[in-house]
Formats: structure tokens, C-alpha cells, sequence
């Protein structure tokens, strides 16, 4: 890995096996408020209960999903999914499965996105975009274990974790009638807040490096040095973006400066974003 810039000891979890991986998959902890956030994340791992991942877009709350379900006792899959895409008219057969020609294009039978993770942990991606028909159908089915597929006469017993995210502050979605209360309340003892990158100015650098170190392997390209000034600008940024925003950033400096120290006019950041 590349250097750290003086920077205490990073935590590289998560990371792939295979670093030329489409996206780096690394959560680099290295500001306080990422520890905190990783040793809460180690406590909450090994239960079964539902958890609410908190944190703007781009935070990287997919990739803290995915770190408790490898330190968990799970010994299932990891399923993504965004309620977003999931259907206003089909959503119900989406998640919980249908028997054969339960519904129209539904002539065989499916197990759906939970029977899918059974075993596992289900990551549901702002769940606030969940249909509001669908929130107090996912609410049962987390209290009771079981789903009762669109078009069967009998339960079907699932063992899955569900792990929720949200870019939204769901108290105030529950106030303004778009979110189930009750499903709210039961997800809310378990919350993880991931701070936005602007809140831990202490990973900028360490994953500005970490970065650096993935696209340019995937590029075949030497690592080249990220000179002071850059360091400057990139911790003075506010980083809307976030992760993301930073990975893109370095991914185009690392094209423009090519074997040169990386100064600030490689970094292509949002005008009127630092300060």
C-alpha cells in the first residue's frame, strides 16, 4: 500500500483480494470519528437485530454494510439492493418472492430478495425510497421471521439481516408522513452515523493515498507524490461528495499529472467548495 503521510497506522478493511477490482472497497479509518465509528461497528457485528446505517451520499455506508457482515456469524450472502428501484406494483414479489403466475410475467416461481439473502444480510439502500405500502410489509416480516410470498397460502420461514441506509433524516420523514413510524422505531436502537469526509478531515490525506495506490496499479502507472500544496487544497475542500467525490478527483489527477508530483491544478475539484 502506499504511504500514509505521517499518519497513524490505517485500517484496511474490507479490501479486496483483488485490487484491480471496479471500485477500491477499502474503509480507511484513520480520523477519530472513524474509529469511534469502526468500534461501534465491531460491537453491533455479531448480532442479529436490524441496523440503520445513517450518512450523506457517498459517505461509503454500502462498504460499512458489507465490513459487519464480514464480521459477523453470517454465513450467507451479502445482497445489495436499492429501494429505489424497487417497483410500486411489483415490489411486494420483488422483495419477498411469488409462487408461479402469482402475477402477470410471474409464470415460474421466485424467491425473492430476502429468500435470496436467507441465511445472510440484506443491505437496503434508502429505505426511505421504499414504497409506504411496503414498510409496514418489510416491518412484519422482520418481527416475525417469515414472508408469505405474493400468491401462497403458507409462510415461508427467512433468517435474514437487514442492514438499512439513509441519506435522510428519517425522524423527519416519519413527521412529514412519508415514513412508517413504527418501522422507524424499530430500526432506530440500532444506528451507526457515518460522518461526512468534510467531519473527518483526518482521512483526506490516507485515502487520498489509498486511491492513488489503486488506480494507479489498475493504470499500470508508478505512484507518484502528492506535493504539499495538493495535500492543502484537498483538506480545505468541503467534499459534498464526499468518498466518492475524492476517489474521482484523484482518479483524473493521476491521469493529468501522470508521472509528475500531483499539484493543484491536477485536482479538478467543484468551484467555491473549500473554506
Amino acid at each position: 500500500m502506499p504511504p500514509t503521510l505521517n499518519a497513524p497506522p490505517l485500517t484496511f478493511a474490507d479490501a479486496p483480494q483483488n485490487p484491480l477490482s471496479i471500485r477500491a472497497k477499502a474503509l480507511v479509518f484513520v480520523d477519530p470519528r472513524s474509529r469511534q465509528l469502526r468500534e461501534r461497528a465491531d460491537a453491533l457485528a455479531p448480532g442479529h437485530q436490524p441496523l440503520l446505517i445513517r450518512g450523506e451520499t457517498g459517505t461509503g455506508k454500502e462498504l460499512l454494510a458489507r465490513y459487519i457482515h464480514r464480521h459477523s456469524e453470517r454465513g450467507g450472502l451479502f445482497v445489495a439492493l436499492s429501494a429505489a428501484t424497487i417497483s410500486p406494483q411489483w415490489g411486494e414479489a420483488e422483495l419477498f418472492g411469488h409462487v408461479g403466475g402469482a402475477h402477470a410475467g410471474g409464470a415460474g416461481s421466485r424467491a425473492g430478495w430476502f429468500g435470496s439473502a436467507h441465511g445472510g444480510t440484506l443491505y437496503l439502500d434508502e429505505i426511505a425510497d421504499l414504497p409506504r405500502a411496503l414498510q409496514r410489509k418489510l416491518l412484519a416480516v422482520l418481527e416475525t421471521r417469515e414472508v408469505y410470498r405474493v400468491g401462497a397460502s403458507q409462510a415461508t420461514p427467512v433468517d435474514v439481516r437487514l442492514l438499512a441506509a439513509s441519506s435522510i433524516d428519517l425522524a423527519r420523514a416519519v413527521a412529514a408522513g412519508t415514513f412508517d413510524e413504527d418501522l422507524y422505531a424499530y430500526l432506530c436502537d440500532g444506528q451507526l452515523h457515518f460522518p461526512a469526509l468534510r467531519e473527518r478531515v483526518g482521512d483526506i490525506l490516507p485515502l487520498a493515498e489509498y486511491f492513488l495506490g489503486i488506480h494507479a496499479l489498475r493504470l499500470g502507472l508508478a505512484i507518484p507524490a502528492l506535493g504539499e500544496q495538493a495535500q492543502a487544497v484537498l483538506e480545505a475542500h468541503r467534499w459534498p461528495g464526499n468518498t466518492r467525490e475524492l476517489e474521482n478527483v484523484i482518479h483524473f489527477a493521476l491521469l493529468l499529472a501522470g508521472a509528475k508530483e500531483i499539484a493543484p491544478e491536477h485536482l479538478q475539484l467543484v468551484m467555491g467548495q473549500t473554506g
